[in-house]
């Protein structure tokens, strides 16, 4: 741990180098959070999707972090490398000694994600979504674990997994289904495991968010996407909605769950950019499934 902890709360938002990571990052640092953004994205055109190009790098989004009156810290990482994760939590261990909020969000995703077919049609790149995406994500908190315990003691601490209303539904195939859906079933496990530790972890279930990637895929797929862009969230509005989330004083009794955001913002109160309040897919799409209560050790 650090001699010299910083007195500022701490957030490591994970595939932070633009879109859903990005605007959650900002939202962090406009309540005045120090935010780590990580990625592997650190010049422009990077990342494509096809032949266009995406904008967006870890030092971009640091800095939109730092304007929105946070401090942003840009990392280089691949969360597809062990030993890179480590690194990253052990200088942040060094640095400040804390994690208030992890935000689980790094994934790879393939051009072929919205391509009609069966999955065997598909590149088998897709699998990779199980590694940076499920596996990233574990392997992240495991290393967050001390650090989050440290906040834990000392006011509480929040461990967040980006999930979809594809856990519950036929959405993008199984590779995609299986990264969310396991997700939420990692959330609950180390909800036990956090256990009167002061940790709390938690699922939430994201609507279409209103990103450079998701534009270009309505465009190629208007006839299966233009209707739910029309009622998009801002990755920002997931961000308030996370700090909220990590304040309320009701936060350890919902440890373990899967949640919809939308519905999780209306209860809060928060609105969206042009004062809108996004809808919750519930409906259409279907309710997160509780699990059992037993527990076998």
């Amino acid at each position: 741990m650090s001699s010299t902890p910083t007195s500022a709360r701490v957030a490591v938002v994970t595939g932070a180098s633009r879109g859903v990571g990005q605007g959650i990052a900002q939202a962090l640092g406009a309540a005045g959070m120090t935010v780590y953004v990580t990625g592997r994205s650190t010049q422009e055109g990077q990342r494509h999707m096809g032949d266009t190009p995406l904008h967006g790098t870890i030092h971009s989004s640091a800095a939109a972090v730092t304007a929105a009156g946070g401090t942003g810290i840009a990392v280089a990482c691949d969360h597809g490398d062990d030993a890179q994760v480590a690194a990253l939590f052990e200088r942040i261990a060094c640095e400040q000694g804390r994690i208030d909020i992890l935000v689980n969000n790094a994934l790879a995703i393939h051009d072929s994600l919205i391509a009609p077919g069966p999955f065997w049609e598909k590149p088998l790149a897709q699998a990779e979504m199980l590694n940076v995406g499920l596996r990233s994500h574990y392997v992240a908190t495991h290393h967050a674990a001390p650090l989050l315990l440290a906040a834990g003691r000392d006011g509480g601490a929040l461990v967040v997994f980006t999930s979809s209303f594809g856990a519950g539904c036929y959405m993008h195939g199984p590779a995609y289904g299986a990264q969310k859906a396991g997700c939420d079933k990692m959330a609950f496990d180390m909800a036990v495991d956090f256990e009167g530790r002061g940790v709390a972890a938690l699922s939430l279930w994201l609507g279409v968010q209103r990103t450079e990637r998701t534009t270009l895929a309505a465009q190629q797929r208007s006839d299966a996407y233009g209707d739910f862009m029309a009622r998009s969230e801002s990755p920002q509005y997931v961000g308030h909605t996370i700090h909220a989330l990590w304040r309320d004083p009701a936060l350890a009794q919902r440890s373990g769950q899967t949640l919809i955001l939308a519905e999780l913002a209306q209860e809060y109160g928060l609105r969206d950019e042009d004062d809108r309040s996004p809808p919750s897919w519930r409906e259409f799409l279907g309710a997160p499934r509780p699990y059992h209560p037993a527990r076998v050790s």
